[in-house]
């Protein structure tokens, strides 16, 4: 077998060609072959069909690029949960935008690593900017916004904790009982003492019992609110968590992951007011911004506030080359190889521009608020309450949780539709998370008859 071209180099568009073609093949064999938002049969079903076809995974002797791609792929594809498919509307797990997606695939031919300028010269300088535009439309009046590229929302929350400990020492957390699990996974990382948990009052932090925490606490607080909860997509009263904030001397992060994206709508960016009164704030563009995992991001209002991440290794940002002007990249993450997702971000900021993403933010929140009107409607079932972003529990009428739980795994099974599932109010809900913004009307129906025709 000769030597495998590379995907780089000059000669590395024409080794790319034609394999891409098989590629795009094998992908639009593998959907039909599922047919579906995902593959029928569950689990067990998936998992044999899987085996069946990747063993031997090392094998003596290799079949070629072409029938690899197509075999693989081809299942890969066979075997997933789409969520370009309207009816795969489980989790904040949204269908990327086709440009965004070529965007990616020049990243990974050319391969560039942000832990160094020499191995990535121009992808530092585009991430510079665009992180200094993003942080400047979360912190519209500060000099100095920045922001550093995160693998998503997790990652941002627990770097946003680490920077509250460096400034502030044993911080104590602070966050409603709604709040992402990250936060506490973060706290439990860093050493801090377990987050003090808020009641959430219908969904959202309860401003009274906060103020009665922080009033009684003993040492530097960090409070976390959320802009776009998991479970039901609500936004906490940020202006009155902020003014607590000022009152009591503790700090705060918002975790705007979810609903971020509404900074570029002028509809709908005022849901997010208060925002900008936050120490740092989280986004994540592979959400409400149609990007390939990963597009997260973490903001703050001067970018002096991410000092604590310097590192220093001579072999990749030496002194010497720092003073003499190269780029010092090691203090803009906690890894070190570090792909350069900004490109993708970039393409779909320069294409779409602000109005384009309104636009697509706009147009998924009138679905959602379309399909709360259907249910509301429906006789047979019952809505949980009008959505505030692009989330809307739902149910039969009155289900038990153990019935709530069967129709969702029996519709997994199936193969017919993914719907996830969240506990509100002391009782078990379905959950559609509509995040595709070419979603008809015609399939918010065709899914309330899914759920109508599983219920008995």
């Amino acid at each position: 077998m000769s030597t495998p071209p590379l995907a780089g180099g000059v000669a590395g568009r024409d080794a790319l060609r034609p394999l891409l073609a098989v590629v795009l093949d094998a992908l639009k064999e593998g959907a039909d072959r599922r047919g579906g938002p995902l593959p029928r049969g569950g689990p067990d079903a998936v998992g044999r069909r899987v085996r069946g076809t990747v063993r031997p995974v090392v094998p003596d002797h290799g079949s070629g690029a072409e029938e690899a791609l197509r075999t693989l792929v081809g299942s890969f594809a066979a075997g997933a949960a789409d969520p370009a498919d309207p009816r795969c509307a489980a989790h904040l797990h949204g269908p990327p935008l086709a440009l965004a997606v070529a965007a990616d695939l020049a990243a990974s031919a050319l391969n560039p690593s942000l832990d160094s300028w020499d191995q990535a010269p121009a992808a530092s300088e585009l991430e510079a900017e665009v992180t200094r535009a993003l942080a400047a439309e979360v912190y519209p009046g500060a000099t100095a916004p920045d922001a550093i590229v995160t693998t998503g929302g997790t990652e941002a929350n627990q770097i946003a904790l680490l920077l509250a400990r460096e400034r502030l020492g044993a911080v104590q957390v602070v966050c409603g009982s709604h709040t992402h699990h990250s936060v506490r996974r973060a706290a439990w990382l860093l050493g801090l003492r377990e987050p003090v948990a808020v009641p959430a009052a219908e969904g959202t932090t309860d401003l009274a019992a906060l103020d009665e925490v922080l009033s009684a606490r003993r040492g530097p607080a960090l409070v976390v609110a959320t802009a776009g909860t998991t479970d039901t997509g609500r936004i906490d009263p940020l202006p009155g968590i902020a003014d607590l904030c000022a009152r009591h001397g503790a700090e705060l992060h918002v975790d705007a992951a979810y609903g971020g994206a509404l900074l570029f709508s002028a509809r709908h960016r005022e849901l997010l007011h208060g925002l900008e009164r936050a120490g740092s704030v989280t986004l994540d563009l592979h959400k409400l911004g149609w990007q390939p995992v990963a597009a997260g991001l973490l903001t703050v209002p001067d970018g002096a506030l991410l000092a604590p991440l310097a590192c220093t290794a001579d072999y990749l940002n030496p002194d010497d080359d720092t003073e003499a002007g190269f780029p010092d990249l090691l203090g803009r993450s906690l890894r070190t190889t570090r792909r350069p997702d900004v490109l993708k971000i970039a393409v779909t900021l320069r294409a779409l521009g602000r109005s384009g993403l309104a636009e697509l933010v706009e147009r998924t929140m009138a679905a959602a608020r379309e399909f709360a009107d259907l249910v509301a409607k429906h006789p047979a079932l019952e809505l949980h309450s009008e959505p505030v972003l692009s989330t809307v529990l739902f149910r039969p009428r009155g289900a038990s949780d153990d019935t709530v739980a069967d129709l969702r795994r029996t519709l997994l099974h199936e193969g017919r539709a993914v719907l996830g599932r969240s506990r509100a109010d002391g009782g078990l809900w379905l959950k559609a998370t509509l995040l595709n913004p070419h979603t008809t009307p015609g399939d918010l129906a065709a899914l309330i008859a899914l759920v109508e025709g599983n219920t008995t």
